[in-house]
């Protein structure tokens, strides 16, 4: 291990310790409040909802993804910082994908901009109240990348079907499937065919805390290529900004 993951290893476990310090003192705490309403003030209703994809709400997510260091290329390093808004209309839940981007490129050199933007309408297909919610739906990918490190050039369609099964006490487990192909873009990019899969699940600890696992395997059948990405997190929901909050780190290491 190199000294730069060395020093990420240890700033993470840093902090899942005081994150786990944390939310034991709020489990403590919600054994005294009612045993809808988490010590964090969000009921088991609303924290599954904070973790659940398929949720009746709009919401604004801010996703940060640093790779400290990338196999096969020592001193390299990337950043993803992903902007998704979500709109719910009626059975159709839209959400685009913005990333805000650093990938190094030839030379040792680094390119920083927008990467391609995904955006897909899952149309829920189970009723109000069903046990398990299933949703599927169109996927576009729009070659907006500033940067030919930071995209694909093409413009990408395809699908995206999502599973969420919530479980007592405010915990959920499901699965979001995407997979997308090019079809038109810059003629000398190669053409693209990925499948997406996150599984997830999330799991209540009290005190609006969970332990959380929601790693993204993308398999490229293109270049024969796959990334699985395995890591365990832990978050807190919590009321705040007039509706709740969700905060979370999600340490993962790629095989």
């Amino acid at each position: 291990m190199n000294a730069g993951l060395s020093r990420f290893v240890k700033k993470v476990t840093r902090l899942l310790a005081v994150m786990a310090i944390l939310s034991l003192g709020s489990a403590a705490r919600a054994q005294e409040t009612s045993p809808a309403t988490t010590a964090g003030g969000v009921s088991a209703a609303e924290l599954a909802k904070a973790n659940n994809p398929l949720a009746d709400m709009n919401a604004l997510n801010l996703q940060d993804s640093w790779v400290p260091t990338i196999s096969g290329a020592p001193g390299d390093h990337a950043n993803t910082m992903n902007v998704r808004p979500v709109v719910v209309a009626g059975r159709q839940m839209i959400r685009a994908t913005i990333p805000l981007a650093t990938q190094s490129t030839s030379g040792g050199a680094y390119a920083s901009g927008f990467g391609d933007i995904n955006v897909f309408d899952a149309i829920k297909l189970t009723s109000e109240g069903a046990g398990t919610d299933v949703a599927v739906g169109p996927l576009l990918v729009l070659p907006t990348a500033t940067s030919d490190a930071l995209g694909q050039g093409k413009w990408q369609a395809g699908g995206a079907a999502v599973a969420i099964h919530p479980l007592q006490g405010g915990s959920v487990v499901g699965a979001l499937v995407t997979y997308q192909t090019s079809f038109a873009g810059d003629s000398n990019r190669p053409g693209t065919s990925l499948l997406a899969a996150q599984p997830l699940a999330t799991v209540s600890m009290g005190g609006g805390c969970y332990f959380r696992s929601t790693a993204v395997w993308v398999f490229d059948f293109k270049n024969d290529r796959a990334l699985v990405p395995i890591g365990m997190g832990i978050g807190r929901a919590f009321k705040g900004l007039g509706g709740v909050v969700n905060a979370f780190t999600n340490p993962q290491f790629t095989v």
